[in-house]
């Protein structure tokens, strides 16, 4: 909004010529979200908490019953300023930006109605697992379709460390896709399990595809480091900055010992967001590698229902992950903060890919 109204005042005035960069609007965009989430995290923790919106606790597992009823749904925080930020600096005529401002909205709504009803119901289960896999599904088939029949956008699979090796999918990019979207916000979800522990690695890789949104939108850089080519990409590099921004002042009410938990209606949305930016920027496998702590969460759940209906053993002392390490006795501020360095350790490694080809 701000760019549609200051932009065309640059021809007259060319102190607003800066908005035309991408980059320039990306950090007024993080900076952006960050003030907004500090601004509006105190009201919304107070009115939360006055409404009783508090976190149900596991009875099983580690014990956090001291955290039971810290106002949860405090992913409404991030959405609001990640939101707010990128309708103000986004170019709103990309079509990219509304296809992942649709899924994260989408993924967010369906987070909210999952913790409403976890909180009116005084449960941890919430939404049925099957209604919650059916929404999910439905919204990213949705994305994938519409990206399947756009011209614009070829059905490509980039492929990191291997120079001109980019299998065309055809008709196999529909699922995908799919299962990449909801992948991506189910394993977000599921490492939402201890202060800071998911928003911090939600940040990290909101920073790599920062970078790679832009790479991959500047025709000259894309073509120097071998990269898929995606026009109008740089546009989602304004949105991974709001989204670091948001998440960075939300993990200041989130930090140990937190204030505000995300709840689903976070998790959901970010996960799907960072999703839909790797398929829509051609970079569907980097996201296995910049979120890896987010596949290893997802794994270890799997492995450890599919090992106990095989056999009726654990694998895992406790999965997710993370609950392993805290029934192993690792306090949680170190689970965390080593969690959040093999984050940052992955997405070096990713980053590294765009020149080893």
């Amino acid at each position: 909004m701000i760019y549609h109204l200051l932009y065309p005042l640059s021809s007259d005035l060319g102190a607003f010529n800066v908005v035309r960069y991408i980059t320039f609007r990306t950090g007024a965009a993080t900076l952006t979200a960050l003030f907004l989430a500090f601004v509006l995290g105190p009201p919304l923790i107070r009115k939360l908490a006055s409404l009783r919106v508090g976190q149900p606790i596991r009875e099983i597992g580690p014990a956090h019953q001291d955290k039971a009823g810290t106002p949860t749904m405090g992913g409404l925080l991030i959405l609001l300023s990640l939101v707010v930020s990128v309708l103000l600096w986004s170019d709103l005529d990309n079509r990219m930006v509304w296809i992942v401002l649709g899924v994260t909205v989408g993924y967010g709504i369906l987070g909210f109605v999952d913790d409403y009803r976890k909180v009116t119901q005084g449960s941890s289960a919430g939404l049925a697992g099957r209604w919650k896999m059916f929404w999910q599904t439905l919204i990213a088939l949705a994305v994938a379709v519409a990206i399947y029949l756009d011209p614009s956008f070829d059905k490509e699979l980039a492929v990191p460390f291997i120079k001109d090796f980019n299998p065309n999918m055809g008709l196999l990019y529909i699922p995908i896709a799919v299962f990449i979207i909801v992948g991506a916000s189910n394993a977000v979800n599921l490492t939402d399990g201890l202060d800071g522990l998911a928003i911090g690695p939600v940040m990290i890789a909101a920073g790599a595809f920062m970078g790679l949104a832009y790479c991959a939108g500047h025709a000259g850089i894309s073509e120097y480091l071998g990269i898929k080519g995606v026009p109008g990409s740089g546009q989602l590099a304004i949105f991974c900055g709001a989204l670091l921004g948001g998440g960075l002042g939300f993990l200041w009410f989130n930090t140990y010992p937190a204030q505000l938990f995300m709840g689903d209606v976070g998790a959901l949305a970010l996960g799907g967001a960072l999703g839909t930016i790797a398929v829509v920027i051609r970079q569907e496998i980097l996201l296995g590698l910049i979120g890896g702590i987010f596949v290893v969460e997802a794994l270890s759940v799997m492995i450890q229902v599919l090992w106990f209906k095989l056999t009726g053993k654990r694998v895992f002392l406790m999965a997710p992950i993370h609950h392993h390490f805290e029934q192993l006795g690792w306090p949680e501020q170190q689970i965390v903060v080593r969690f959040w360095i093999v984050s940052i350790v992955l997405a070096l490694v990713a980053l590294s890919s765009l020149k080893l080809r």
